[in-house]
């Protein structure tokens, strides 16, 4: 008997047994007739009652002989002294019972119903809150469904990381022709896990691949699966995966990894959190128990691959590990080439300019640049966007916002026009150095008071140490030019001696460039997902006092040999150095021409010197 019949059957018996209990209580309410308890009495004292039974409040008598149609007197019960006391006057006597049922409810149920109602509703803004949802949701997968329509976005979306596009393609393939793969014997990777700096377009690539395969995209953050109640998230990560399987073919995209796949054990100091564990201990099980010949492949996305499990990275989960990383130049134009499809740009501009001004951006930063690009535009009233919005929209991202109302005196202007032309002069006189784009004395962000931009011509990935050494005599050179101008030192030069000192310890101690100490790198190798400030990575040197004492020599050696190096190239130049910083007081700011037309006659005799020197388009204060 299936369960649909079980129900039937027990409804008819809860049926039958209420009309017999119906039944009952009209029998007995048709045969009773109720009385005061004088006619009880007087009844009694003819003899017409033949029994009586007696409860605590009522007494009721069975008649003799029925009276019409009644054969049950009953009546409410009297004390015998008072009844006794009231048989003397022939008078008709009863006694009201009084109904305590609205006392009691308002006594015992009413405050437990208001007590249980409040919890009830405080748990539920919480949950909702949390995103829980009900009592009977709190192991359901909050993950949202997407189908091919409701992601909007295909691989003509994605551009700069075609690699990565590449690799996913064959996920796609699979997704549409799984019988071709399994032809030979071969089976698709059960994981993809998409690994690189924020921004670079990991969850976008996940969207593409389920837009172009039209199949159930279910997206979760990994930090969705941890709740407050134990074994809640391991509860999810089985409901995900049993709603994926219903659904197959079909993605499982998880985003932001790290947060549910750190490695188990690690930070332990920190306290533990088996919550967490046993949440990825699930998703482990998971990955293990699915066939992907069904059409199921997880996706993941992550920027700190190196904190992940060890068993999530194995062979049999996340077979295949796909790097989105920064685009290059070209990538740049071609993410340019996406996000100005909606824009009027104007005729002349060429996105090459453009992407030459923004290296190291993401596909995020680029975004966000041709939105700032059109703003500015649209608060000049302009009809198109030109590259000079452009140029201003990278100011404000790299530098910071202007600050029209902060005021410097006469003295500090004149300190940090020397300051910045000393970055340019320097820049401009090595043979092979980035263009300069531009140079301003407009205070912009927290604290600059000027910046330099230099624009590189083309994307690098190794430097030498003479481009090092290149790089920190540029970074010294605002120092250099006030200590030439004004025989003092200022606290401008803060952040340039921050930067310059930093490069200088990575010659040292990592790249091995001091040919005293040797090819040893005596600081590991950072991780660069993270895009930690020099002042947040850990300081692990490793070598005996003696060691260290060199270090710090040769460190303060190629600093004070940057300094001296900009130093000469300014005082050769010294002339130029005034022109320069004259110009700028007048105009704040110097475009490329302006710079170039200003310094014809620099001349620095750098034939030793001849190699490129790359430096990023960002603030040098």
């Amino acid at each position: 008997m299936d369960k649909k019949h079980t129900w039937n059957m027990v409804y008819w018996i809860v049926a039958l047994m209420l009309l017999l209990y119906l039944q009952d209580v009209w029998q007995n309410a048709s045969q009773a007739q109720i009385v005061p308890y004088s006619e009880f009495e007087k009844a009694l004292a003819k003899g017409n009652v033949d029994s009586v039974t007696v409860s605590d409040r009522t007494i009721t008598g069975k008649l003799k002989a029925p009276v019409g149609t009644k054969t049950i007197l009953v009546a409410t019960l009297i004390e015998p002294g008072l009844a006794a006391r009231l048989d003397k006057y022939d008078v008709p006597y009863t006694r009201v019972v009084e109904s305590t049922l609205l006392r009691d409810l308002f006594s015992w149920i009413l405050p437990a119903l208001v007590i249980f109602g409040l919890w009830f509703f405080l748990f539920r803004s919480f949950a909702e809150k949390q995103g829980m949802g009900g009592f009977m949701s709190i192991g359901k997968s909050n993950a949202k469904i997407y189908v091919q329509t409701d992601t909007g976005v295909t691989f003509a979306d994605v551009a700069g990381v075609d690699e990565a596009r590449y690799e996913l393609e064959e996920v796609v393939d699979f997704l549409k022709h799984p019988q071709e793969y399994s032809r030979l014997g071969a089976h698709i990777p059960k994981g993809v896990l998409l690994v690189g700096p924020p921004g670079t377009g990991k969850t976008l690539l996940a969207k593409a691949v389920a837009g172009e395969a039209g199949v159930p995209f279910f997206s979760m953050s990994g930090s969705e699966f941890v709740e407050m109640f134990v074994g809640v998230g391991a509860a999810r990560v089985r409901d995900l995966f049993e709603q994926a399987r219903q659904r197959a073919p079909a993605i499982i995209f998880i985003d932001e990894l790290d947060a549910l796949g750190r490695a188990r054990g690690a930070f332990s100091h920190f306290g533990g959190h088996d919550e967490k564990e046993q949440t990825l201990n699930q998703l482990l099980s998971e990955m293990d128990g699915f066939d992907s010949s069904v059409g199921l492949i997880i996706l993941s996305a992550t920027n700190r691959p190196e904190i992940l499990d060890p068993a999530l990275l194995r062979a049999g989960r996340f077979d295949r590990q796909v790097l989105v990383d920064r685009p290059d130049r070209k990538g740049r134009i071609d993410i340019l080439k996406v996000h100005v499809r909606k824009i009027k740009l104007d005729a002349a501009l060429k996105l090459d300019e453009v992407a030459g001004l923004t290296p190291g951006f993401s596909g995020a930063d680029l975004a966000n640049l041709v939105n700032e690009a059109t703003l500015v535009a649209t608060r000049r009233k302009a009809d198109l966007v030109t590259l000079p919005d452009f140029t201003a929209a990278v100011e404000r991202i790299v530098a910071g916002l202007e600050h029209k109302t902060r005021v410097l005196n006469t003295k500090e202007r004149e300190a940090v026009a020397f300051h910045e032309m000393g970055h340019a002069l320097v820049a401009l006189a090595q043979k092979g150095a980035d263009p300069v784009h531009k140079v301003s004395i407009i205070p912009r962000g927290i604290g600059a008071l000027g910046y330099t931009i230099q624009r590189p011509s083309e994307d690098r990935y190794l430097m030498t140490r003479p481009e090092l050494e290149q790089k920190i005599a540029v970074l010294l050179a605002g120092r250099a030019a006030e200590k030439l101008a004004f025989n003092v030192l200022s606290t401008g030069a803060a952040d340039d001696l921050a930067k310059a000192s930093d490069l200088a310890r990575d010659m040292v101690v990592r790249y091995g460039m001091n040919e005293d100490l040797g090819y040893v790198a005596f600081d590991p190798q950072r991780q660069q997902m993270l895009d930690l400030n020099n002042v947040m990575a850990p300081n692990n040197i490793r070598a005996s006092e003696d060691t260290l004492r060199r270090i710090d020599d040769a460190i303060r050696g190629i600093v004070m040999d940057g300094f001296e190096r900009a130093l000469a190239i300014l005082k050769a130049n010294r002339a130029v150095l005034e022109r320069g910083a004259r110009a700028l007081l007048e105009k704040e700011t110097l475009d490329e021409a302006a710079i170039h037309a200003l310094a014809l006659d620099l001349h620095w005799d750098d034939a030793e010197h001849t190699l490129h020197l790359i430096l990023p388009a960002n603030e040098l204060a």
